[in-house]
């Protein structure tokens, strides 16, 4: 008989829980561990220093990116005898090696704030350095052609060589000032790179928060010298190396993988239960954030979309609080897509399909007549009837393709 009731319609799928945020710091050069401040699983605030790396290299550079500097703003002459096409190649050919190197150790950089901060300082100071070398070619032309002084494009090379001195002292300082590694953000430390302990680096991104505030993290690329994939105090580390990671995990979420089939009917705001598989027993409740755009090839083949969830508090059925989950761990998402109040039901197992279109065995008069039906909310056990069909109706329920139209039904 068709009833009325509360219909829940719930599309299952696969996930992970992430964090609110990750990032791995990394050393910006060659060299050794000089100190580590932390422990692991220490928690820090964003700003602290975790560790410094000592680079005799990057000193040297800095040094001697100072005397440079400093040879520069002493230059002086009339220019008699200087050959100015030769001093401006040899000027932009330490220019670009400046440029090129700091560009590298910027790129080094894991922390993607600080390595973007990093990159958009050299490309600021390229195009700083490359207005002074166009002016002066241009003073160096114009003295070739009879037009200009040579003191005017003395003047102007002078200025080039200064900028360029000037550029490659602050790009080197920067080098140095990086070797003091601090937190980006607050969270718990892991020693060494995202893997350490928790599989692939490349896996971190999708322990990330759902929202895509967190800090982005880029893998190191340097080999960790340590017997258990950390870097001793006073080992050698390359540029790349991975030193720590900082995780947020003060708001946990969810990283699910929703079936094209299903994803139209996700949207943000939707409730959904969760089941843990190292919580047996136990349910969370989660909240749908985001749902992606664009799709991600599915574990179980074919097309899939991300949806991101807030990851809520678990019980377990006997009311005890369910353990605080860790960023990595499988889930199953059971998401609330539709929801109908005070609906026409039946059962679902009443419903099949004739011509194209969903029917139920209505009984009326005694006998069994094909009744097309549109269907609304899908529950696992009812579903929702919008039309063709009242409350109260008697219907077929079982052995629905036995039945045959004008059959008696007792």
């Amino acid at each position: 008989m068709a009833g009325r009731g509360h219909v829940v319609e719930v599309v299952d799928a696969p996930a992970s829980v992430t964090a609110k945020a990750a990032t791995t710091l990394t050393a910006p050069a060659d060299g050794t561990l000089a100190s580590l401040r932390v422990r692991h699983g220490a928690k820090v605030r964003a700003g602290q220093v975790l560790a410094v790396i000592d680079s005799p290299s990057a000193q040297a550079r800095l040094r001697q990116a100072k005397q440079a500097l400093s040879a520069a703003r002493r230059a002086g002459g009339s220019g008699a005898g200087v050959d100015l096409s030769g001093a401006q190649r040899a000027t932009d050919r330490a220019a670009r090696d400046a440029f090129a190197a700091a560009r590298h150790v910027a790129e080094q950089i894991s922390d993607a704030q600080l390595r973007a901060a990093l990159i958009a300082q050299v490309t600021a100071a390229e195009r700083h350095y490359a207005a002074a070398a166009k002016a002066s070619s241009e003073a160096i032309r114009a003295v070739r052609r009879g037009v200009a002084s040579l003191g005017s494009a003395v003047s102007a090379l002078g200025a080039a060589q200064r900028v360029q001195a000037q550029q490659a002292y602050e790009l080197a300082k920067s080098t140095v000032d990086s070797l003091t590694l601090r937190a980006p953000i607050s969270g718990v430390v892991q020693l060494g790179g995202a893997s350490t302990g928790a599989g692939p680096a490349s896996s971190l991104t999708d322990l990330l928060q759902s929202a895509g505030a967190g800090v982005a993290p880029s893998p190191g690329t340097g080999e960790l010298p340590g017997v258990d994939g950390t870097v001793p105090l006073g080992g050698r580390v390359t540029a790349g190396t991975a030193i720590l990671t900082v995780v947020d995990v003060a708001e946990l979420g969810l990283l699910a993988e929703v079936d094209e089939t299903d994803v139209l009917l996700v949207k943000p705001g939707a409730r959904a239960g969760v089941e843990l598989d190292a919580a047996t027993g136990a349910s969370y409740d989660a909240t749908v954030r985001s749902v992606d755009l664009l799709p991600t090839p599915s574990s179980r083949g074919g097309v899939s979309y991300r949806v991101r969830l807030r990851l809520g508090p678990g019980r377990y059925a006997d009311g005890r609080d369910a353990p605080t989950p860790r960023p990595g761990m499988s889930a199953v998402v059971h998401l609330r897509v539709r929801e109908a109040v005070d609906a026409v039901t039946v059962p679902a197992a009443a419903v099949f399909t004739s011509d194209g279109r969903d029917s139920v065995w209505a009984v009326r008069d005694g006998r069994a007549q094909p009744i097309p039906v549109t269907i609304g909310v899908q529950g696992q056990d009812v579903v929702q009837i919008l039309s063709g069909l009242s409350e109260g109706e008697q219907i077929v329920v079982r052995g629905t393709d036995q039945v045959r139209a004008g059959q008696e039904v007792p």
